[in-house]
């Protein structure tokens, strides 16, 4: 992980590859952010290169310009931080939102040096979040270009709460990279048994412990869910079990997340178009295992366990077929009516094993629908769920800067989940099929306060990278969870 460090020093006495200074964009009108730390000659040259350049300081915008004067760095990147802000989160994700488009733009491994307004530790790392985000490059042996090595933060705040600050930034910057890294893993590469294997070895030498379920003890306990969706595959389901338990834990949240590695839609097939993305199906326990590996790494007085509910979705002359009734764990049966709506079939097993154990409330993230995608598109995710658990998610996305909408779940659908086959089918109402899918989880997890996060479109970005959000994975769902563990164990 690149370092990260703090300075006091005048940005202009840095001896840095890089300096990054923010420009606002004020009523039309540009302003250079944080300027009482220049000198006047410098603010003076620089309000005069944005004169001549046209920068705007709309947010995303990145200028380079040779440095001179007094500025030691070699070069002055000018990063938009957008129209200012009187809503503080608002103010913080811009912040971080222009420290990262400054990194992400940068070539080579230089040292970067980072003069934004920053006013208290909060600011402190979001900047530090964002910039790490920013620095973030795709595993490639092919990769031209790696990340800044060295990442100086100009700001007051020092002390004990500032290098906390720090740590966490670190910590969380370094949970969502390694979510996009399994997301960007080829499924030849990463399948359920080899995704099972790197949790192993991810939680070497930390406090998580972890257990995992191979198709005959998922036959044993039942999991017709998992052993449904893996039929088609020569690669078999798993069942991840992650278990941080501190000895000062007061309460218990359980995280599940879907992990579909590769999903074809079964025997009703995708479209050759729909699968090229579908490596990405496993967003959600990506996010889960990482977030539980950070929980520890910072050590937070929460029990947390993460459940990883792991298929691959392939056609076969062992799949299951629509009509096919399956057993949940559980005892509850389901009428497969589409093979490719198999994420909640994976889940509904994964939701009664972590309910099972008493925890005080669980949360669930998946790439489960495309309907998510036509109510909200590709960047703002959706979450249902009990009204109180619900908008603990919603409260911790907004510190943590990320975009989640609250969905309802209407009563009137679930008849259409209504089957003289079996409990329930795994297909109901076309419209609203965000929702349907959410009353089917709902199914699953009896009177534990819970929650849904529908993460389809938001968790791969197949478009241009923006801000600190690269190609590709982008871990999605990371910081919203390790801030609602960190509130919920306050």
């Amino acid at each position: 992980m690149t370092d990260l460090t703090l300075t006091s020093k005048s940005p202009e006495r840095l001896s840095t590859d890089v300096l990054v200074v923010g420009v606002a964009d004020e009523d039309g009108k540009p302003r250079i952010e944080g300027a009482q730390a220049l000198s006047r000659t410098t603010r003076s040259s620089l309000e005069r290169a944005i004169t001549l350049l046209g920068v705007t300081g709309r947010a995303g915008e990145v200028t380079k310009i040779p440095a001179g004067g007094d500025v030691r760095a070699d070069l002055l990147l000018l990063t938009g931080t957008g129209a200012p802000a009187q809503d503080d989160q608002v103010a913080r994700e811009r912040l971080r939102r222009a420290a990262g488009a400054a990194l992400a733009g940068l070539a080579g491994s230089p040292r970067v040096s980072i003069a934004l307004p920053v006013a208290d530790t909060a600011d402190l790392q979001a900047v530090a979040e964002g910039a790490l985000l920013g620095c973030y490059r795709m595993a490639s042996a092919r990769e031209a270009h790696a990340a800044a090595r060295e990442i100086q933060l100009v700001a007051s705040p020092s002390g004990k709460a500032a290098r906390a600050a720090l740590d966490r930034a670190r910590t969380v910057a370094e949970a969502v990279h390694g979510t996009r890294d399994l997301v960007n893993l080829s499924p030849n590469v990463l399948y359920p048994e080899s995704f099972a294997t790197r949790a192993r070895d991810l939680a070497k030498g930390t406090k998580v412990k972890v257990s995992v379920l191979d198709e005959r003890a998922l036959a044993d306990g039942g999991y017709g869910g998992l052993l449904g969706v893996g039929k088609g595959s020569a690669r078999g389901p798993r069942l991840v079990r992650l278990e941080y338990r501190p000895s000062r834990a007061r309460r218990h949240v359980a995280l599940v997340g879907k992990g579909i590695t590769f999903d074809s839609g079964g025997l009703s097939l995708k479209p050759a178009k729909g699968m090229e993305t579908m490596k990405n199906d496993m967003a959600g326990a990506a996010a889960v295992l990482h977030t539980v590996l950070a929980a520890a790494r910072l050590g937070l007085p929460i029990a947390v366990t993460g459940w990883l509910a792991l298929a691959e979705n392939m056609p076969s002359g062992s799949a299951q077929r629509p009509s096919d009734v399956i057993t949940i764990r559980g005892g509850k049966t389901v009428e497969v009516l589409n093979t490719d709506a198999e994420g909640r079939l994976v889940m509904a097993d994964a939701l009664v094993a972590a309910t099972e154990e008493g925890p005080d409330a669980v949360i669930d993230i998946a790439t489960l629908t495309g309907a998510q995608m036509v109510a909200l598109g590709n960047q703002v995710s959706a979450v249902m769920g009990n009204d109180d658990v619900r908008e603990q998610v919603l409260s911790a996305a907004d510190r943590a800067g990320e975009q989640f909408w609250p969905m309802p779940l209407p009563e009137e659908l679930r008849a259409s989940m209504n089957t003289p086959m079996a409990d329930i089918a795994n297909m109901g109402e076309r419209y609203g099929g965000m929702l349907v899918a959410g009353l089917f989880l709902q199914e699953f997890v009896g009177e534990t306060p819970w929650a849904h996060l529908d993460i389809a479109g938001p968790a791969f970005n197949d478009s241009s990278p923006r801000h600190y959000v690269p190609k590709g994975g982008t871990g999605v769902g990371v910081r919203t969870l390790v801030e609602l563990l960190s509130a919920a164990s306050a």
